[in-house]
Formats: structure tokens, C-alpha cells, sequence
């Protein structure tokens, strides 16, 4: 059963397709390389022994997805590409509406035409804005995003969800994730960010490495149990993990179905600043910032829906986390290289 995986060099991405291929799904990676690597392709062959097709394609181009379709028998798509930078989201949104809800529009279009209506969407807790209060459910209210980023996977979801309801022929599913750490336990692909990293784990393992010299800890006065902010971080293979099960909802059932992909734990950036240093044995040097405008104290999920309806949870713990993380950036101080 072939699955186009857009965006599926990246981070995310490439972790899902190495689960595809050990279970038995043919993956096809759709990837502009915008923000990632095609030594991540090399080394999903690596990992799994198994071949996988690339097209370096972007989901704006229609033509060049109309090719893809017309190439292969594609039963799903699992859809990862968007820019995902927050302050660039808030210096240039055009740019982002543009790739993130104009790609997915165009994709669906190509989708349409080639009677593929099943898709597992990556989608973030950022739709559920500043207001709710954690655990986070999938019954909340959404629509208060605080950033354009947030902004179009609301918007993205809300697509989805009108096409389901306009051709019963369509299935999606809106995966909304947590904080996604870790890495392959071989080492040999990991989170790769351009520059300077904008995510926690990230700007950590560099610091550890060496690259930078310390960690910015944006506010320690929330009302948190150390004065730093709570995240639920999951680790990015039971992350990919959950998308196979999500597969298997769209092939399975027509609708659009909604789940938290996260753990229900909550951890402080000084608890994962602990854990880390645990799993690399060494201090991680950190200075106490300003809190950055549009944080939240604590934001946590209820996975409970996920559970039940997929048959899915989160097995990997902070530690384990911290420590694959460490094993990628150890083995690979300059990621993937140029």
C-alpha cells in the first residue's frame, strides 16, 4: 500500500516513513528541501534496508504533484510540508498562508483528481490559542491562534473538515501534536533545524555540543512548580507511530476525526534542562530571560480520545527522550551536513 508523505525528509517525517517501512507500507517522499536534507532519505534506506522513492517537488506545484499521482497508485497521504517557524510566521505571513494553506489546497485539488480522499493531516496544538486551560481536549473550543503559523493549521484544518463535509468519499484525519522531541534510537536521523533552533530540545543539544554557548530561559516566574513554562513533549517516534494508526483510520472510515497526539505529562524547561544533562552527562549552561510574548504557563494534553479510538499512547518517557536527542547530536555535531 504506497503513502505520499509530503514533507517527508523533514524531522517528523522521516521517522514516519522509516515506521511505514517496517510495516510494510511503500512510502513516498514528496519534499521540497526547503527545510530539510535528502541525506535523510539515504539514511531511511540505511535504517530500514528497504528502498524509498523521492520527488523533490513543492506542494504549490501542481503539476509536479498531478506527475506523482499519475506515476503511482497512492492510497493516503500523510501531510507534513509547511514552514513552521513562529517568529517568521509574524514577519512574514503572506509567506506562510501562501505555502502552508495555498500548498494544501493545491494538494487536495491533486488529490481529488486522482480519487485519492484519504489524508492524515500534521496539525498542532496551537489551534487551541491561549485560553483553554490544560489538559487540552479535542472538544475546545480553537480559533484564538496567537501567531500566522498557528493560523494556518487552523485554517488548514477547518479545509479539511469542510471537504469532508462536502464529499463523503473523503477521509482526514487532524493530528494535533505536543512538543515532538528525540530520535532515532540508531542515531542516524534526528531534528536537523536551519540556524539557530527555535524549539527547546534543539538549542539544548547544541548548547551541549558545543554550538552555542548557552540556553535562554524565556520567564521564570510563571505559576509553575519551578517558575518556568510546563510542555508536553512526545517523543517523535511514538509521534510516528500515531500516524500509522491514523492511516489506518482514513483507510478504514469515511470523516474527519480529530485527535491530541501528546503524553499528558507536563515538564518544565528546567526539568527537561535536568534530564538532559542526565542523559549527556554534563552541565547545560542556561541564563534566566524574559518571558517572550504570547507564552503560556502550562500547556498539556488529554491523549485519552487517541487511546481509545486508535489504539494508540505514548510508551517513551522524558528520559528516553533526552537521551536520543543526545545520541543523534553526538554522532552528528553538524546534523546532516550541506
Amino acid at each position: 500500500m504506497s503513502i505520499l508523505v509530503t514533507g517527508g525528509a523533514g524531522f517528523i517525517g522521516s521517522h514516519t516513513c522509516v515506521e511505514l517501512l517496517n510495516a510494510g507500507y511503500d512510502p513516498i517522499i514528496l519534499d521540497n528541501l526547503c527545510n530539510s536534507k535528502s541525506e535523510s532519505v539515504k539514511r531511511i534506506k540505511e535504517i530500514t534496508g528497504k528502498d524509498v522513492k523521492f520527488y523533490k517537488c513543492d506542494i504549490r506545484d501542481r503539476e509536479g504533484l498531478d506527475k506523482v499521482f499519475a506515476e503511482n497508485k497512492i492510497d493516503a497521504v500523510i501531510h507534513f510540508a509547511g514552514l513552521k517557524c513562529v517568529p517568521e510566521s509574524i514577519s512574514n505571513p503572506l509567506e506562510y498562508y501562501d505555502n502552508n494553506i495555498g500548498g494544501s489546497v493545491v494538494l487536495c485539488e491533486a488529490m481529488a483528481a486522482a480519487g485519492c480522499k484519504k489524508i492524515v493531516f500534521s496539525s498542532s496544538a496551537t489551534v487551541y490559542g491561549s485560553e483553554n486551560p490544560s489538559p487540552l481536549k479535542e472538544d475546545m473550543p480553537e480559533g484564538k491562534t496567537t501567531n500566522p503559523y498557528g493560523t494556518t493549521k487552523l485554517y488548514i484544518e477547518r479545509i479539511l473538515k469542510d471537504t469532508c463535509a462536502s464529499d463523503s468519499e473523503w477521509s482526514a484525519c487532524l493530528l494535533r501534536y505536543f512538543n515532538p522531541i528525540g530520535a532515532h534510537k540508531s542515531g542516524r536521523i534526528g531534528e536537523d533545524p536551519n540556524g539557530i533552533p527555535n524549539n527547546l530540545v534543539p538549542y539544548i543539544t547544541q548548547v551541549a555540543i558545543g554550538k552555542l554557548d548557552h540556553l535562554n530561559v524565556n520567564g521564570d516566574d510563571y505559576p509553575t512548580p519551578d517558575g518556568t513554562g510546563v510542555r508536553d513533549y512526545i517523543h517523535v517516534v511514538d509521534l510516528a507511530l500515531g500516524h500509522l494508526k491514523a492511516v489506518e483510520k482514513v483507510l478504514g472510515e469515511n470523516g474527519c476525526f480529530t485527535y491530541n497526539l501528546g503524553t499528558g505529562n507536563g515538564y518544565s524547561v528546567l526539568e527537561v534542562v535536568k534530564a538532559f544533562e542526565k542523559a549527556c552527562g554534563k552541565p547545560v549552561k542556561y541564563v534566566i530571560a524574559p518571558r517572550r510574548p504570547g507564552d503560556i504557563a502550562t500547556c498539556y494534553s488529554d491523549p485519552s480520545k487517541a487511546k481509545e479510538e486508535l489504539g494508540w499512547e505514548a510508551v517513551r518517557g522524558i528520559d528516553e527522550m533526552c537521551e536520543d536527542s543526545w545520541r543523534w547530536q553526538s554522532q552528528n555535531p553538524d546534523g546532516y551536513g550541506d
